[in-house]
């Protein structure tokens, strides 16, 4: 479907056509028409799919159509980074329109305090705010939602894995009973659907390819010992088809000493993480976008907040915890219909875990074998839910009937790793 078909007014069609956009993704083609209708909206599909584009459009639409200074729409999202992302959307795609906008967040000095403050004061028509800080500000009393119409809850799943949930039921308290709501989420546990029954009203439900990485995504995964992984990271990065990459670890302290090694290898890296300020970590994802930078390392802060089309390679360093995650990670790459590589590096302990993902993926993600030099990494023999314990009776003596196992080489490298 074409966005010429949704009858939007021409300052925005002006703006999607200065942006090269002109075909509908199938998250926006279903959703946008109910937006225009004014349905309050449950929306649910993976990452990558467009669901910013799919709620902006419409809302920078129907502000187009009646334009005021006033706060018309708030959406709330779980980082810093995701607001920022979609502030600078709604600045690409309104340019036209004239509608205003501002992001809301913590980790600023005082002037972006201030400029926030202002925004929320004098009317911004859509503030793109994080919970915690936008409560900060409805503290001071000095805020203006008696004329907002359009309440958005962007990665709501992350939100309430964050603890967010009693922050949003107390910003929805400050809100106009008769509003639009809208909540998108690439995910549905049951705490979502508690939320949603707070929140909408009579809601529309779209659910598009839930929890399963885009089909454009290559994926791989090595079976290897933790003392093999930076070898291994170092030769994939200098393969000149991954142009720009980003690779995922567990902790802050791997992301830091991974990119102090991987520019001692000669590989144009950084690391993303909690210690740097706002304004490191924003000029970090400015060069990235712009290919400056051809390599990002960071945690899982950065798995849904950057959206960046052309990421060919994403490398998860740990297995993530959790296969949800796995599914945000992977999903940095083959974005907007493009294709792209995901590798993830398996040890010994995280088999389990892999075997999850594999279960939620629906299908065996190929192993890869390591390159020639590198010695043989672990089996892959992950423990399922299916494969149970022997019961342990009472009187049996820790360790009676239990051999002696001696640690080979290899599992004694990664027990000194640890």
């Amino acid at each position: 479907m074409k966005f010429t078909e949704f009858g939007f007014i021409s300052s925005l069609e002006e703006g999607l056509d200065s942006m090269g956009f002109s075909d509908a993704t199938p998250i926006q083609e279903q959703t946008i028409p109910l937006v225009l209708k004014k349905h309050d909206l449950i929306a649910c599909a993976q990452t990558g799919t467009g669901k910013t584009a799919s709620y902006l459009l419409p809302l920078l639409n129907l502000i187009g159509e009646q334009p005021e200074e006033a706060i018309k729409a708030l959406i709330l999202a779980p980082t810093r980074e995701l607001a920022l992302q979609i502030d600078q959307q709604i600045m690409g795609l309104g340019y036209f329109t004239g509608a205003t906008s501002v992001a809301v967040y913590g980790g600023g000095d005082g002037k972006e305090y201030e400029q926030q403050r202002r925004a929320l004061q004098y009317g911004a028509n859509i503030i793109v705010a994080t919970p915690g800080r936008l409560i900060a500000h409805m503290s001071s009393g000095k805020f203006d939602f008696t004329k907002l119409q359009y309440l958005v809850l962007d990665e709501a799943d992350r939100m309430l894995d964050m603890g967010f949930f009693d922050d949003i039921v107390r910003v929805i308290s400050y809100l106009p009973k008769e509003r639009q709501s809208l909540l998108f989420s690439a995910t549905m546990p049951g705490k979502i659907r508690t939320l949603a029954k707070k929140l909408l009203r009579n809601p529309k439900e779209v659910n598009i390819a839930i929890s399963k990485p885009s089909e454009g995504i290559d994926q791989q995964a090595y079976l290897v010992y933790d003392p093999q992984k930076l070898e291994l990271i170092k030769q994939i990065l200098k393969d000149p088809k991954y142009t720009t990459a980003i690779v995922f670890a567990s902790k802050k302290e791997i992301v830091k000493k991974l990119a102090q090694e991987l520019v001692k290898a000669g590989i144009n890296a950084e690391g993303f993480h909690s210690d740097l300020d706002q304004a490191q970590r924003e000029q970090l994802l400015n060069r990235f976008k712009a290919k400056s930078l051809p390599v990002l390392v960071g945690t899982d802060v950065i798995s849904r907040g950057i959206d960046v089309v052309g990421i060919s390679l994403v490398v998860n360093y740990d297995v993530p915890p959790d296969a949800e995650d796995y599914v945000h990670r992977v999903g940095r790459t083959a974005r907007a219909e493009t294709t792209g590589t995901a590798i993830t590096f398996i040890n010994d302990k995280d088999q389990g875990k892999f075997a999850r993902i594999e279960e939620l993926n629906g299908k065996e993600i190929p192993k890869i074998a390591l390159p020639e030099g590198m010695e043989k990494g672990p089996e892959y023999a992950p423990r399922t839910k299916n494969k149970k314990r022997k019961p342990f009776h009472k009187n049996r003596k820790p360790g009676n009937g239990r051999k002696k196992v001696n640690k080979t080489p290899a599992a004694a490298n990664v027990k000194k790793a640890e």
